[in-house]
């Protein structure tokens, strides 16, 4: 083969559509190029990608306009989530030494399950930005993606168990 026909035809990678987020990959709907192999044998055959064609990008158009409505119709329950931990504090409790430095860190899926106990609001925790590491007792700040118009301030305070 020559280099010519390589680059028109590139054998080696493909340009698909995401149905869901991926990690280090892309998000829903989003036209990633990936490994030839990748897609086929993993993203295609388990529902997570389609092949980006015309026909499939003509359907990422409505894909994308049902999802967007659905977002809208949900944006009263979210701006409802954010008024409750507006002025709310979660705790979370954690192992920790005498210096004050806990055993591990506290990470979204923590944050994301004492939400549901204490407030009784399922978050996906891939929605939840957390500051940088949280390795010590104490008060911190974390962002919750719920929309692209809500998006709510979290108060939590990590304390010894």
């Amino acid at each position: 083969m020559t280099t010519a026909f390589v680059q028109r035809f590139n054998f080696f990678e493909m340009e698909i559509i995401l149905l869901a987020n991926i990690d280090k990959v892309g998000g829903k709907h989003e036209l990633v190029t990936v490994k030839n192999g990748y897609a086929r044998n993993y993203l295609i055959p388990k529902g997570l990608a389609l092949i980006a064609n015309d026909t499939n990008l003509r359907r990422l158009a409505d894909l994308r306009r049902r999802e967007e409505s659905m977002a809208n119709k949900k944006l009263e329950e979210y701006q409802a989530m954010g008024e409750k931990i507006k002025d709310a504090t979660l705790r979370i409790g954690a192992k920790a030494g005498t210096s004050g430095k806990i055993f591990g860190s506290v990470t979204n899926i923590q944050i994301a399950i004492a939400l549901k106990e204490q407030f009784d609001i399922d978050v996906d925790r891939r929605k939840i930005e957390m500051p940088s590491e949280v390795k010590e007792l104490g008060t911190y700040t974390a962002i919750l993606n719920l929309h692209d118009e809500v998006k709510p301030e979290l108060k939590f305070e990590v304390e010894a168990e």
